[in-house]
């Protein structure tokens, strides 16, 4: 599943050689995270992302954006934390409403990298994958460097307890500065 996951965004990040133009960048944001659903007392984590993008330009107003980004993400219980660490490939649809400002959206898988609850490893009871739906907006400061704005709205179960049924899931607020090439 997973080979024929990232070989559909392979294609999607390198089928559009013909489109009007391709720029590659990296690209940090600062995290502020929680979890959803049921859980109580749940406060949000400062975090980061960290990673690269292709912007795919498929008309002037519109362009693909596959990406790769290691996140850190979570919550924060009444004195730990629970941090969750992910590889996540977001893959947005960019619609330039201006020359300079975009409104984006997309769906993300994330790949669980580690799970901790005050150093405790707890990746075994946690779910490997992570499905959400990102919506944000962007602003292009220059042709090189711009700013961001998104959320991440889980839509997965982040639990993985044997016999539990509570559904947990992630949300993630980004503000995001990229510097394309």
């Amino acid at each position: 599943m997973k080979k024929i996951l990232l070989s559909a965004i392979a294609v999607l990040a390198f089928g559009f050689t013909n489109a009007q133009g391709v720029k590659f960048g990296v690209k940090a944001a600062l995290n502020v995270a929680t979890l959803t659903g049921d859980v109580e007392d749940a406060s949000s984590l400062v975090g980061f992302q960290v990673g690269g993008f292709a912007e795919i330009k498929v008309s002037e107003k519109f362009a693909v954006q596959p990406e790769l980004m290691f996140s850190t993400q979570g919550a924060s219980f009444d004195g730990f934390d629970s941090k969750l660490n992910y590889l996540n490939i977001p893959v947005m649809a960019k619609f330039y409403v201006a020359k300079s400002f975009s409104l984006e959206a997309g769906p993300q898988i994330g790949f669980l990298l580690s799970a901790k609850e005050d150093g405790e490893d707890f990746k075994d009871f946690a779910s490997s994958t992570d499905f959400g739906l990102n919506l944000g907006a962007g602003y292009d400061f220059t042709e090189n460097l711009s700013a961001g704005l998104r959320y991440n709205i889980g839509l997965s179960n982040v639990s993985d307890f044997p016999g539990d049924s509570s559904s947990i899931k992630n949300g993630v607020f980004s503000v995001s500065l990229a510097y394309k090439f």
